[in-house]
Order: C-alpha cells, then structure tokens, then sequence
C-alpha cells in the first residue's frame, strides 16, 4: 500500500495543513468536509504538496519532518517564496 505526506492550503485564509495517508482523495474530501477541528475552520482546501513513500512509517517520518521548524522554512522558500 503507498503512502503520501502532503500539505493543504486554505482557500480562504493563508493557512497550511500537513498530514499524511493512503487515501488523497478520501482525506480532502474529510477536509472539506470539515472533519478536522483544524480544518474545518479554514476549508475549502486544495493540495500544494505531497510525495508518495512505499510505507507509512516513511509517510510519518516526513510528516514529522514538514511539521518542524526545519520543515516551516523549507516550506516557506519552497513553496511560497516564489508567490
């Protein structure tokens, strides 16, 4: 089964979201649909972000990783440095 990190952007609001699964399309549906206590906050949500691993221990790690300080700013000069 593969696994994906990704990072969703807030429509609405300059907003990210990270997390990881093995069903995109299922868990941006969840975030629209305001499933989330985070998320529902802030939807509709769009993908700006994923990278698929062949496990979920790799999918977490790099969750982990985008969540930390080091990931913030790779996420900042990555994606949004650009705009």
């Amino acid at each position: 089964m593969n696994y994906t990190a990704y990072i969703l952007i807030s429509r609405v609001a300059r907003k990210t979201y990270v997390g990881h699964t093995n069903d995109l399309e299922r868990r941006l549906e969840e975030h629209n649909r305001g499933k989330s206590l985070f998320s529902k906050r802030y939807k509709p949500w769009e993908f700006i972000y994923k990278e698929n691993f062949n496990n979920e221990t790799d999918a977490i790690r790099k969750e982990k990783y985008l969540k930390s300080a080091a990931g913030r700013r790779w996420i900042k000069k990555n994606l949004f440095d650009n705009q």
